[in-house]
C-alpha cells in the first residue's frame, strides 16, 4: 500500500465460545495484506482538533486497536474522519489497525500477556479492565468513556409484573443470562443487583434465593448463553416467561431488524449500570503517545460528525443522554458503578455456583425425628426441605441417597445406602423423591452421626468428579448417641486425615430443631474444610439449604 492510502483491517471475530478465541488463517492473511488507516496529529496548542492527511509519513506510530464487534463500525468511521482532516503543520503520524474481539477474550489475551497484544482496547465496559491485570499493572484507562448503553430487561410484556427492582423481577420470571463470565449483560445484571441493594434493603438470603437456583440452572448448560439475539428469539416466543438482561443498544438493534416483535425493554425503578466503552491502553511501553492517540480518536467519535451515527447504531453519548427519535428507554436512573472488588466477587461467587454437583444426601431417621413440630414431624419438614433442594440440583449434576440410625445398615453399620450417586436423570430424581417419601422415624434408633459422616465422605471420595463440587449433605436434628462409635474428637481427626486439597470433599451439615448440636455439626463440617447451618424453626429449612449450596 502506498504511504497516502487510507484504509481499514478489518477482522471479527466470534464472541460465541466460553474458550479463547483465535484468528483463522484467513483471518491472519487479511491482517497481513490488509491496509490500515494513516492519521497525522501535529500536537498544537488546541489539542485534538487539528489533523493531517495526505502527506508523506517517515515514521508512522503503529497504533493497534482492538475494539468490542459492536463499536467497530463507528470507529472505523471515526478514524477515516480524522485522516480525512488537514492542517499545514508538521506532525508525526498515527497509524491505526482497527479489530473486534469479545472484551472478555482481549482481557484474557492482555492478563496472559500475549504476544500481539493491542496497544489500545476500547471493551464494552469498564468490568474488563480488573481481569486484564497481567501482573505487572493493570491498563490505564485513557479516556473513561466514548459512548454508552444502559443494560435494560427485555421480555414480552406479562413478564414484567414486578419492576421494581432487578431481583424482583427476576423473581417473577426466568432470567435468561448471557454468560456472566465473557459477556458484560450477564455480569452487569448479577452486579445490578448488588448495586440495588442499598435501596431495596434485600438480605442475602432473599438474593441467594434468586441467584442459586439461577447458576445452577445455567451452569448445567452444555453451552452457556453467549447469543442476545438468539435468547431475544426465545424471549419473543407466545407464552415464553424468559427475561434477557441486554443492552439498550442490542434491543433497538433488533427492534430496528423485527419491527413487528411484541418484545419490550425496561428498566426497574432501582436503576441500572452502563456499558461505558472505555478506551484503554494496553501496550506494554510508550504509555504517554498511545494515550494521546486514545484521546484524540475519542474526541472524533464524540464529535459532530459521529453523532448522528451514534445514535443511528442506538448507543448512548458518553453520559447516557437518550437516544433520538423515542427509541429505547428514555431516560434512566443510574446505579453506582461498581468497585473493582465487587466484580471479582461476584465472578468468582458465580463460578462457583454454577460448578455442577457431586453429592450425597445423608438423611437422619433416628426416633427422635418422629417428635412434632407444629402439625408435622420433624423427619415430614426434613424431607419437604430435601425434595425442595432437590428441585435447586441441575440435570447434570449426580447426587445418591443414604439414610442413618444405629445398627440400620449391614453388619450393623449406622447408614443404609437407597440410592447410588448417579446423574439426574427424571428417572434419578424420581428414584430418590419416591425414597424420601417412604422415609420413617426408626423407634429406638439413635443418631449415628460420627460413623456415618466418615462412611459417606470416603463414598463421596471413591467417584470423585475433578468438574464438579464433592459434597455429603447432612441432615439431622440430633447429635451424635451412639455408644459404640468414635469419639468427637477422633473422628475429626479422621475426616481431616482424609482431607485432600486436590480433591476436596466437604460436609455440609444441616441441622433441624433446638436438639440439634450447632458446635458438633460444626466441628464435623470444618475438619472437611464446609460449613453447617442450623435452622430453629421449619420455615428456616429452605433458606438454610440455600445457604448450604451458596457455601460450596
Amino acid at each position: 500500500m502506498g504511504k497516502h492510502s487510507s484504509a481499514v483491517t478489518k477482522s471479527n471475530t466470534s464472541n460465541n465460545s466460553r474458550r479463547p478465541l483465535y484468528l483463522t488463517a484467513v483471518g491472519l492473511l487479511v491482517l497481513s495484506l490488509g491496509a490500515v488507516f494513516v492519521v497525522r496529529s501535529f500536537g498544537s496548542e488546541s489539542g485534538s482538533d487539528g489533523f493531517l492527511g495526505g502527506k508523506s509519513c517517515d515514521d508512522p506510530t503503529q497504533v493497534r486497536l482492538s475494539t468490542t464487534p459492536e463499536l467497530q463500525p463507528l470507529l472505523e468511521a471515526a478514524a477515516k474522519s480524522l485522516a480525512a482532516k488537514k492542517d499545514d503543520s508538521t506532525a508525526a503520524c498515527l497509524q491505526f489497525s482497527i479489530t473486534a474481539a469479545p472484551s472478555s477474550k482481549v482481557a484474557r489475551d492482555v492478563a496472559n500477556s500475549t504476544e500481539g497484544r493491542p496497544d489500545l482496547w476500547v471493551p464494552d465496559s469498564t468490568l474488563w479492565v480488573s481481569q486484564a491485570d497481567d501482573g505487572q499493572k493493570i491498563p490505564a484507562v485513557a479516556v473513561p468513556s466514548i459512548a454508552s448503553s444502559p443494560l435494560v430487561l427485555v421480555g414480552l410484556p406479562p413478564n414484567f409484573a414486578n419492576t421494581a427492582s432487578w431481583l424482583g423481577a427476576f423473581t417473577k420470571a426466568a432470567p435468561a443470562l448471557l454468560d456472566p463470565l465473557t459477556q458484560s449483560p450477564g455480569a452487569l445484571a448479577l452486579l445490578a443487583i448488588q448495586a440495588e441493594r442499598t435501596k431495596t434493603s434485600a438480605t442475602d438470603t432473599d438474593v441467594s434465593e434468586v441467584i442459586v437456583p439461577t447458576a445452577q440452572k445455567l451452569g448445567s448448560m452444555a453451552k452457556p448463553y453467549t447469543d442476545v439475539n438468539g435468547l431475544f428469539g426465545r424471549a419473543a416466543q407466545a407464552g415464553s416467561n424468559l427475561v434477557v438482561p441486554a443492552s439498550e443498544q442490542s434491543f433497538v438493534k433488533f427492534q430496528d431488524e423485527h419491527p413487528d416483535s411484541e418484545l419490550k425493554a425496561v428498566v426497574p425503578r432501582t436503576g441500572t449500570l452502563l456499558l461505558d466503552y472505555p478506551i484503554v491502553v494496553t501496550a506494554q511501553s510508550n504509555d504517554e503517545t498511545f494515550s494521546e492517540a486514545a484521546k484524540a480518536l475519542a474526541a472524533e467519535v464524540s464529535g459532530p460528525a459521529s453523532t448522528q451515527a451514534r445514535d443511528d447504531a442506538g448507543f448512548r453519548d458518553s453520559v447516557a443522554s437518550d437516544l433520538g427519535a423515542g427509541r429505547g428507554v428514555g431516560t434512566i436512573t443510574r446505579l453506582t458503578a461498581p468497585a473493582t472488588a465487587a466484580i471479582n466477587k461476584v465472578l468468582g461467587d458465580w463460578t462457583r455456583l454454577s460448578l455442577s454437583a457431586h453429592s450425597l444426601a445423608v438423611v437422619d431417621v433416628s426416633g427422635s425425628m418422629a417428635e412434632m413440630v407444629g402439625n408435622k414431624t420433624r423427619m415430614q419438614l426434613t424431607i419437604e426441605a430435601a425434595v425442595g433442594g432437590l428441585g435447586l440440583f441441575p440435570d447434570n449434576a449426580a447426587l445418591g441417597l443414604w439414610t442413618f440410625s444405629t445398627k440400620i445398615g449391614p453388619l450393623d453399620s449406622d447408614f443404609k445406602e437407597l440410592i447410588p450417586i448417579g446423574k439426574l436423570s427424571p428417572n434419578q430424581r424420581q428414584k430418590i423423591t419416591t425414597a424420601l417419601a417412604v422415609q420413617k422415624p426408626i423407634k429406638g434408633g439413635g443418631t449415628g452421626l460420627y460413623d456415618t459422616a466418615i462412611a459417606a465422605v470416603r463414598a463421596v471420595r471413591s467417584g470423585y468428579d475433578s468438574s464438579a463440587v464433592n459434597a455429603v449433605l447432612l441432615f439431622t436434628d440430633g447429635k451424635n448417641d451412639d455408644p459404640g462409635s468414635l469419639s468427637l474428637a477422633k473422628t475429626v481427626q479422621t475426616l481431616e486425615g482424609l482431607r485432600d486439597p486436590a480433591r476436596p470433599v466437604r460436609i455440609i451439615a444441616l441441622g433441624m430443631g433446638p436438639d440439634a448440636d450447632a458446635n458438633e455439626l460444626r466441628a464435623l463440617a470444618a475438619a472437611t474444610g464446609g460449613q453447617s447451618y442450623v435452622a430453629k424453626n421449619p420455615q428456616d429449612l429452605r433458606n438454610v439449604f440455600i445457604s448450604a449450596l451458596q457455601s460450596r
